[in-house]
């Protein structure tokens, strides 16, 4: 029997999949789907219907929770929240609307402040520069950040003031020039040797700048705590399973129907995304493969998912010889889409926080979009 692919019927197709991938599947994800029951007031059955489209939706409702027992991240799936009614005081952010009224008019916004001066628009006179200067790549610039995460934490500032705007060409110059600043960093301080790569991208990603920037940040001694999580619980299960984490984790989401493959690339949307519509690419190599997957994966969210915020992450294995075992850990590319720009609460809460992530897209169509070439 053939079930469609959702996350409503991910138990369906667990069951469903050959044995091998199965215990696969069971031996690094925990799936469970639960029923959530409410008893509405008589008044509030016409609300009910006009916001959700039919009382019985929210007298029972569906809810799918994934747990990836090797990281421990979580998430639960309930489409009926994105139909949730959002009270909430306008937040200080200023905006300019579009004629419609609908969300933030993105382009005077960043025409405004191009015309009223933007210092990304002047990094030589307007940012600093590292003690070892600037690097110049083809469509972007290095600078010092003003106010750092760590001891060596640079920008990447793009060319191309808008922040959504960008090609292939462009956001592989952006990675290899980040790579660049990482490697002559690791020159200056040999003791530098763990690098992350990051995008904010638009204020609700948390950006303070509307010009297209991305960051890179080296640690000393430990990778930064989210990617040494995942070297950690790699390790864990190789020693508990005899069997490499992420070529089974590749191997589950394959016999679910939810990759896209670039060459060595894959693109996988996640089972436990920590925000909407969270999209992993892992690569064995930072090489063509893994950028023309990035692009694409974002030229989808852009284009095809109408996202207008998101964060970025790249994971990587760190810079010459350190204690640790890193032997199997791949490139690893996480990207969440923030939400609409003129939301008026956040997508964060205590639950997200505190213990695990409550969203409303399904990672299946997310996959189908991705499916679609970029044009």
């Amino acid at each position: 029997m053939t079930h469609k692919l959702s996350i409503v019927n991910l138990a369906d197709l667990v069951a469903g999949l050959p044995a091998l991938d199965r215990t696969r599947f069971e031996r690094i994800f925990r799936l469970a789907v639960v029923g959530g029951q409410t008893v509405p007031p008589a008044a509030m059955e016409g609300w009910i219907a006009s916001q959700f489209g039919s009382i019985d939706a929210v007298r029972r409702q569906q809810i799918v929770r994934v747990t990836n027992r090797v990281t421990l991240e979580g998430t639960l799936f309930n489409a009926l929240r994105a139909k949730r009614p959002v009270e909430a005081l306008d937040g200080g952010q200023e905006t300019l609307r579009s004629s419609e009224g609908d969300e933030p008019d993105l382009e005077e916004m960043l025409r405004r402040k191009a015309e009223a001066g933007c210092s990304f628009c002047q990094p030589l006179t307007e940012t600093p520069a590292d003690v070892f200067g600037r690097l110049r790549g083809q469509y972007a610039i290095t600078a010092s950040n003003v106010a750092k995460y760590d001891a060596w934490h640079g920008v990447i500032i793009f060319d191309e003031h808008h922040p959504l705007r960008f090609t292939a060409e462009q956001v592989s110059d952006y990675v290899d020039l980040a790579q660049e600043w990482a490697q002559k960093v690791h020159q200056a301080d040999p003791e530098a040797q763990y690098p992350l790569l990051i995008w904010n991208c638009l204020w609700r990603a948390g950006s303070s700048i509307l010009h297209g920037h991305a960051q890179i940040a080296m640690a000393r001694g430990i990778h930064f705590a989210g990617v040494e999580a995942w070297r950690q619980a790699a390790l864990r299960y190789r020693a508990a399973c005899s069997s490499d984490y992420f070529a089974d984790l590749l191997a589950v989401y394959r016999a679910l129907g939810l990759t896209i493959e670039c060459g060595q690339a894959t693109i996988l949307p996640s089972l436990t995304p920590v925000k909407e519509k969270e999209t992993q690419i892992v690569a064995p190599r930072l090489d063509a493969d893994l950028k023309a997957a990035l692009y694409h994966t974002l030229h989808t969210f852009v284009e095809r998912l109408g996202v207008r915020s998101f964060n970025l992450a790249l994971y990587q294995p760190p810079f010459g010889r350190v204690e640790e075992v890193w032997d199997g850990f791949p490139f690893i590319v996480r990207l969440v889409d923030r939400g609409p720009l003129d939301g008026n609460t956040s997508d964060l809460g205590a639950m997200e926080l505190f213990a695990e992530s409550v969203v409303m897209t399904d990672p299946f169509q997310v996959a189908d979009a991705l499916r679609v070439p970029a044009r």
